[in-house]
């Protein structure tokens, strides 16, 4: 049987009508229907095959749940070299927030000093969830021990009118609130970001369990009025 076939053989109408409802710009004839877990477990049997390397060769896939499974292969891979190269094939074929969000690759936590060098260039990129992507390394990686201040500015600094883009930029600044307050909070104090990301952020900042009563009623005098 060929990978589709197996796909195929895996899903559930249900569960594909499920996802059609959170993935708008993906039609649903191109949603398998693939719970997730299933397919973590077909991607790690996969990479013991010459047919998985074929298969994250054979770009583009045409199915939303082929492009999952490359992503959660990737992220299985241990080595770092093989990651990156297939990032640079995989990363512009993304057209949806879920795949990108799935693809966290393993391997990176013990090449941190490596990944930042490739950070700058995915962020600067014309395409949408390959600046996603960055984002959310930023916040997988680089919120904690190796957090330098400078990065803040890497994502504030985007000037992108993509929904999702934006919303990455929000999730990055809360999650910046929670581990790096005294550095983050200024960009508040200042009104540094796109109103709507300033806001949103502050909103996710405030569903937060990690930030205080007080830091949050701080936070909520800082959101800013939208232009009429």
């Amino acid at each position: 049987m060929s990978i589709r076939s197996d796909l195929f053989a895996l899903a559930e109408e249900s569960y594909g009508d499920f996802q059609s409802r959170l993935l708008p710009t993906i039609d649903r004839d191109k949603i398998i229907g693939v719970r997730i877990p299933i397919l973590r477990r077909y991607a790690k049997d996969l990479l013991k095959e010459s047919a998985g390397q074929d298969f994250m060769a054979d770009l583009p896939h045409d199915y939303y749940d082929e492009q999952m499974l490359q992503g959660l292969m990737i992220s299985q891979l241990s080595d770092y070299d093989q990651v990156v190269a297939r990032l640079a094939d995989f990363l512009p074929h993304i057209d949806n927030w879920a795949v990108c969000d799935s693809l966290r690759p393993q391997i990176f936590s013990q090449h941190r000093a490596d990944l930042i060098k490739l950070i700058p260039g995915w962020l600067a990129s014309d395409h949408a969830y390959t600046v996603r992507f960055a984002i959310n390394m930023l916040i997988v990686h680089f919120l904690g021990a190796d957090f330098n201040p400078a990065q803040l500015d890497w994502v504030g600094q985007i000037k992108r009118d993509d929904y999702y883009i934006q919303m990455a930029m929000a999730w990055y600044f809360a999650s910046a609130l929670t581990k790096q307050w005294q550095a983050a909070i200024t960009y508040f104090e200042q009104a540094n970001l796109p109103i709507w990301v300033h806001n949103k952020t502050i909103q996710k900042a405030r569903e937060s369990r990690q930030i205080s009563s007080e830091a949050k009623a701080y936070l909520n005098s800082l959101k800013r009025k939208q232009d009429k």
